[in-house]
């Protein structure tokens, strides 16, 4: 996720990192250079292209135009409702560690443990990798032989859940806690639950493909085609006017490609690192032991 101070309009206009410029520079470089050829040869007279109906591209590019709007703002629905499940895990591991001081210290540090972990455990399923166990192992307290068994769950995550409510069984069973307490700490295992719950789908249900293959191939298509249809009318100004549309066209296809998937680690992608972290930093805190130190960005850019 690009993090950064509000810039200047001119930083703006010539930013590089974190925009979605770098993905589409081959292709809108190409348009560009077809634009200077189909133009500066139709300014110099040496070849007239057959001059396609302006009024056909000015139909799709407002077709075009409006659906490329619904799919960013589809895609951009899934990006803010990830980070709105994010903020609800970082939510619920703070009630955990007000709720857990009715524990006992010894049980207390066994739930924020899992607390600790299920947060990692989540990152790693939703990016498909596998966290380094030292560094886990020093957050979480956990065992070499815990976090085996661990990696050995075909679903970490609620593994996980299921350690921390056996935990809170046991606390009511002993006389820890009562009823009521246990039945309200065991609402923030439910809500962590149902933020992996949505994070599952988010992240296994993309927009269907045909549709996705559908409109890029027609951002292209309309694209490769501006040339032929204003070279001839603009002539040197072609490249200039079809680059802008270009840029834009093929701009909002790729910025919507990215941030369909919001777990990965493009630039704007959710910083789950960085969130983890937030959550180790202040659960460990709580408890007196050391904290591992902020995730910082690099090239402004926070994972």
């Amino acid at each position: 996720m690009i993090v950064r101070e509000q810039p200047s309009v001119f930083k703006i206009l010539f930013s590089w990192s974190g925009t979605i410029l770098p993905k589409v520079l081959p292709p809108l470089g190409f348009v560009v250079l077809l634009s200077t050829v189909v133009g500066g040869l139709a300014h110099a007279g040496h070849f007239n292209f057959p001059e396609l109906p302006l009024v056909g591209f000015t139909l799709i590019g407002v077709v075009l135009s409006i659906f490329l709007g619904f799919k960013n703002s589809a895609c951009y629905d899934r990006w803010w409702e990830a980070r709105k499940l994010w903020g609800m895990l970082i939510a619920n591991a703070r009630h955990f560690d007000r709720d857990c001081r009715m524990l006992s210290q010894g049980r207390r540090e066994r739930v924020i443990q899992h607390v600790i972990v299920f947060a990692n455990v989540l990152r790693d399923r939703l990016r498909q990798q596998t966290a380094n166990p030292t560094e886990l192992i020093a957050t979480s307290g956990m065992s070499p032989q815990a976090l085996s068994q661990l990696y050995q769950q075909v679903n970490a995550p609620q593994y996980t859940l299921s350690l921390i409510q056996w935990e809170l069984m046991q606390a009511l069973k002993e006389g820890e806690i009562s009823d009521i307490i246990y039945t309200q700490m065991n609402n923030h295992v439910t809500e962590l639950s149902l933020v992996q719950t949505g994070c599952d789908r988010i992240a296994t249900t993309p927009l269907p493909f045909a549709y996705s293959v559908l409109l890029n191939r027609t951002v292209y298509f309309f694209c490769f085609m501006l040339p032929f249809s204003l070279g001839s009318t603009l002539g040197l100004a072609t490249p200039l006017l079809v680059g802008i549309l270009a840029y834009t066209f093929l701009g909002l296809d790729a910025l919507s490609s990215e941030i369909e998937e919001p777990f990965g680690t493009q630039s704007n992608d959710l910083p789950l690192d960085a969130m983890v972290r937030t959550i180790e930093i202040e659960l460990l805190g709580t408890l007196g032991k050391q904290t591992p130190p902020p995730i910082q960005a690099h090239n402004n850019n926070l994972l």
